[in-house]
């Protein structure tokens, strides 16, 4: 079987922001990183210096979004790159959350209860109100990697992580949309398989 991307792809998910740590939805509002998801982002730098990967050959894209292209910009850095050297690509923005973007968890799943328990029963398919879902991701993550001709890293969003790692590792749909995603690891596919940093 021949692999949906034979090449190595650093997924870098953003840096904690103020309202990841309230659990407020940012989808494709421009947040900043606070000083914890400044320190993930040189974390995973330093990560990727450890590992010694062959770093000379990769593409370097980023989500156009503030809290994306801050961490990129941190890492490159903490690598001894020029942070400003890399590519950016509204592909790999977040998913919309449309009117639930700035809204908590807890808001949206008390004051929005059938959207939200529509969503959670099939939470790959059913966009919030005005966004976009999972499966909207995942065909925006086919159509980035089909762009690419090498070894890329890229830094994105929890979501669009998730469309991606469905698409690598032909992962069930209800098991790719609930994947746990950290802020402060690098997932590496290799071609083949997948692992972190």
């Amino acid at each position: 079987m021949t692999s949906v991307f034979p090449h190595t792809l650093y997924i870098v998910r953003h840096g904690q922001t103020d309202w990841n740590a309230e659990r407020r939805f940012q989808g494709q509002r421009d947040t900043p990183l606070n000083d914890l998801g400044r320190r993930q982002a040189r974390r995973n730098g330093e990560a990727l210096a450890e590992a010694r990967a062959d770093l000379s050959t990769l593409r370097f894209i980023a989500s156009p979004l503030a809290r994306a292209r801050e961490t990129m910009e941190v890492l490159r850095v903490a690598l001894g790159f020029n942070p400003e050297a890399y590519e950016i690509d509204p592909l790999l923005m977040e998913l919309s959350y449309g009117s639930w973007e700035g809204m908590t968890l807890h808001d949206i799943s008390t004051n929005h209860k059938p959207e939200w328990d529509a969503r959670e029963a099939d939470k790959w398919h059913t966009a919030p109100p005005e966004g976009e879902s999972y499966a909207q991701g995942e065909a925006r993550a086919r159509q980035f990697l089909s762009t690419l001709q090498g070894g890329t890293l890229i830094v994105a969003h929890g979501g669009m992580q998730r469309a991606f790692r469905a698409v690598l590792e032909d992962l069930p749909r209800d098991e790719a949309a609930v994947l746990d995603i950290p802020q402060d690891r690098i997932y590496r596919w290799d071609g083949t398989g997948a692992g972190w940093l």
